[in-house]
């Protein structure tokens, strides 16, 4: 062999020399119980990454770990576990890289570690540790003040929404809440919007893009989906990568808005995580790191030291009780909460938003003293008919016994018809004023 071949074989030697690992921290699997994997070593912390392979079954898994017991690591594993033996090797694996937030990326879907799911080719990626990153400082937040125009007519007026603020939209299942924020998302005034579907059915999320999201909503917005069929890792993983998008597009100085279906399935993918590593039950099941967990997400958006996220995440009540353990502990963190009545449904009410029983908690930072006053008439007009609404319903009302109930009832239809919207309707926060003043005048 001659020196001339034999230098281009060295020098390859030497770059891959180069390019692998100073060192790697390896285990090896020793049990399984339930949706655990236990191994002995390697050195990680909760939260890394390991790969989990064995040469003999052609078998390799990526896992999460998420817990320890004595000298053993607890990790869950992100895919199919077939195939899986003691004695495999464990590899702790590098930071999961995320997709540059820049132009190329909007359109995009992606899954819940950043890698592309649509057919549109691979992603530019940068490593990043933005997935656990911290909290704004409470004391370096920027007040809002600028009101943000949802295009809904019923939430610019009734509940109106802060350029940082953050919402809940509570709601059953079948009462339009896909839908309301198909609505949201094509026209709010956003620059980029992140949608995190966590936990959603797998029919529904290509109906999600097509029908309530649609081409016009796509092109601006970045989509994260995790599947119900994908580990609980993957779930929650899921909301915290489109919360690192939502931030780090925000510090590029864009109006970012960030919307997550369901916090509720993200709640329920930590008490499977929890459950399975030894947590006691709470209420309802809930572990406690399920309360714990819900703070760390949900004050990751708002208002920052530059720029903004107004986020908005849907909550799932179960059997519509508005008073479950994560609606409850949700509404306590968030800057107001919007609900959907399913009675409002069954009556073709659509969006389904009761007003009556929604609330922004900024509302008097945002709007005028007249738009106040307004809201604040309509909202008394709407109370009082409820009030009286069985009543009215029997026929035991009769006109010119009181003159607020008669102006209630008089009003009444106007306000229903005002606070409806057809899903391709949108309106500016400005027309959305001018029509409730015209019902009222």
């Amino acid at each position: 062999m001659t020196t001339a071949s034999v230098n281009p074989l060295i020098d390859a030697l030497r770059s891959q020399v180069r390019a692998a690992p100073a060192m790697r921290r390896l285990g090896r699997v020793t049990g399984v119980t339930g949706l655990i994997i236990e191994s002995e070593g390697p050195n990680v912390g909760l939260g890394e990454l390991c790969r989990i392979s064995s040469e003999r079954e052609a078998f390799s898994v990526m896992a999460e770990v998420v817990g320890f017991r004595g000298e053993s690591v607890l990790l869950m594993p992100l895919g199919d576990t077939t195939g899986l033996h003691p004695g495999c090797e464990v590899v702790a694996s590098d930071r999961m890289p995320l997709p540059v937030p820049d132009e190329k990326l909007l359109g995009r879907v992606l899954d819940a570690l950043g890698r592309p799911l649509d057919q549109d080719g691979p992603l530019p990626v940068e490593r990043t540790d933005s997935t656990a990153a911290k909290t704004p400082h409470p004391l370096r937040r920027q007040r809002i003040h600028d009101a943000f125009a949802t295009g809904v007519r019923a939430i610019d007026t009734f509940i109106p929404v802060g350029r940082g603020q953050r919402l809940g939209l509570f709601a059953g299942s079948g009462v339009g809440k896909s839908t309301l924020l198909g609505m949201i998302a094509r026209d709010a005034e956003a620059d980029v919007v992140i949608v995190a579907l966590v936990g959603e059915r797998g029919r529904e999320v290509r109906e999600f893009l097509e029908k309530d999201l649609g081409a016009e909503g796509l092109a601006r917005a970045v989509v994260v989906v995790a599947t119900s069929d994908t580990p609980a890792p993957l779930r929650l993983r899921a909301a915290f990568t489109a919360t690192a998008l939502a931030e780090a597009y925000r510090d590029k100085g864009k109006n970012v808005l960030l919307l997550m279906d369901s916090v509720t399935r993200f709640a329920m993918a930590q008490r499977e995580i929890g459950l399975a590593t030894g947590e006691p039950p709470a209420t309802r099941g809930y572990t406690p790191s399920v309360f714990a967990m819900l703070p760390r997400l949900l004050e990751r958006s708002g208002a920052g030291e530059r720029g903004a996220i107004t986020a908005l995440y849907t909550v799932l009540v179960e059997g519509d009780d508005m008073n479950e353990p994560v609606a409850d502990a949700v509404r306590g963190i968030l800057d107001g909460h919007i609900v959907l009545s399913r009675a409002l449904a069954h009556q073709n009410h659509y969006p389904a938003i009761d007003v009556l029983e929604s609330v922004s908690r900024l509302v008097r930072d945002i709007c005028t003293p007249a738009e106040v006053e307004m809201v604040g008439r309509a909202r008394e007009h709407l109370a009082l008919y409820r009030k009286n609404e069985d009543l009215i319903t029997i026929g035991a009302y009769q006109k010119g016994g009181n003159a607020a109930l008669d102006q209630a009832v008089a009003l009444y239809d106007p306000l229903r018809k005002f606070l409806r919207q057809g899903v391709s309707e949108s309106f500016t926060r400005q027309q959305s004023f001018e029509s409730l003043k015209k019902v009222l005048s």
